[in-house]
């Protein structure tokens, strides 16, 4: 797998976890499900890191979707 799709899948991940996060702590209760996929996104974008030669910038992040966007295939 691309280190791209590690970074973009990663990156969603935890965008989707804190509305998941922000919604159990308004409502008392643990957030268990959200830290879950929030470290799961976490993992995948420490994965992108470790293997691209160089790692990523922030300036790449971008760049990345677009390649990840460009590489789907209907």
């Amino acid at each position: 797998m691309n280190t791209d799709l590690y970074l973009v899948f990663g990156i969603i991940l935890c965008g989707l976890a804190v509305p998941s996060v922000l919604s159990a702590i308004i409502d008392s209760r643990a957030p268990r499900a959200a830290a879950i996929v929030a470290m799961i996104g976490v993992g995948l974008v420490a994965i992108a890191y470790q293997k691209k030669p160089g790692g990523y910038e922030l300036r790449d992040i971008p760049n990345a979707f677009y390649r990840v966007i460009g590489n789907i295939r209907l």
